[in-house]
């Protein structure tokens, strides 16, 4: 059986929301708390190739440390994912991995496209 990962802030309402709506569903991941235990560059160009998505889509591009950090929307690839390795805060989260995909859970109900769940 694929091993669930959440990466999970417990300060996050969305991030909480995610986690019990998989708990309830049956599905007990393993809690990455990435503010603690960041992400490498690696994992996080792995869970972008399961988003399938780039990494500007991980960007909390609301959070002041990103114009602090001069990132852009425009900036490679590389760049960005080392922003993020760098500084945890700016992953958008929650991020649940399964199984070789991945899904943001904003809303929460959009990871459940992972599993063979539904939403109600």
């Amino acid at each position: 059986m694929a091993e669930t990962v959440i990466w999970h802030n417990p300060r996050c309402s969305k991030s909480r929301e995610t986690l019990n709506l998989l708990r309830d569903r049956g599905v007990d991941p393993r809690v990455r708390l990435y503010l603690e235990d960041a992400p490498s560059v690696a994992e996080i160009g792995s869970a972008l190739a399961a988003l399938g998505r780039p990494a500007g889509d991980l960007v909390r591009w609301k959070e002041p440390a990103v114009r602090d950090l001069g990132l852009t929307r425009f900036m490679p690839e590389a760049e960005l994912i080392a922003a993020l390795a760098a500084t945890p805060a700016l992953i958008e989260r929650p991020l649940v991995l399964h199984d070789g995909k991945a899904a943001l859970g904003r809303p929460p109900e959009a990871v459940l496209s992972l599993f063979q769940l539904r939403g109600d």
